[in-house]
């Protein structure tokens, strides 16, 4: 648990509600009790039986759910507790106004999730396999950088999340 006794999963869809008012949540590895604990629930819940294969697995899982009316989708991952809402309101509003051109926070000399992905990229997409991400293909495909804070550091080792509960706990 976060400071003040949120979820990493429920910091997550709070921020993808920043970003659109669907929110789904592609999840696999300890599915139910996972959506049992979220206490910010998603719209949707799509449950990806295949988890272990890698990242690339949970966007198809996604995209595949997707309307035929949906210009594009928001990737935000549950592991990056710290984004500021300002940078997300700013990948939104460029999502909005450029909904045919790709998105992504900005890493310094690269871009990746948060990000914004539309349709003519889900080919690529789904094409990925194992734990390649969407940053592969939101950089061949020149997408915009937009600055996020916080998207360093993300929750990936026991050392990165007691970093970012120590962070979190100071902006309290």
């Amino acid at each position: 648990m976060l400071p003040g006794g949120e979820s990493l999963l429920s910091r997550a869809v709070g921020q993808a509600r920043l970003l659109s008012r669907q929110v789904r949540v592609v999840a696999g590895c300890g599915y139910p009790l996972v959506r049992y604990r979220c206490a910010l629930q998603p719209g949707a819940w799509i449950y990806h039986p295949d988890w272990s294969q890698g990242l690339a697995g949970s966007l198809a899982a996604g995209i595949h759910q997707l309307g035929r009316q949906a210009l594009g989708v928001f990737v935000v991952l549950a592991d990056q507790p710290l984004l500021a809402p300002e940078g997300l309101k700013q990948l939104a509003a460029q999502a909005r106004a450029e909904p045919e051109r790709p998105w992504g926070a900005s890493y310094g000399d690269r871009v990746g999730v948060p990000a914004w992905i539309p349709r003519s990229l889900w080919p690529q997409v789904v094409a990925l396999t194992g734990d390649a991400g969407a940053g592969r293909v939101l950089n061949r495909s020149g997408a915009g950088a937009i600055d996020i804070a916080g998207v360093q550091p993300d929750v990936d080792t026991p050392e990165s999340w007691q970093e970012v509960r120590r962070l979190l706990a100071e902006q309290t």
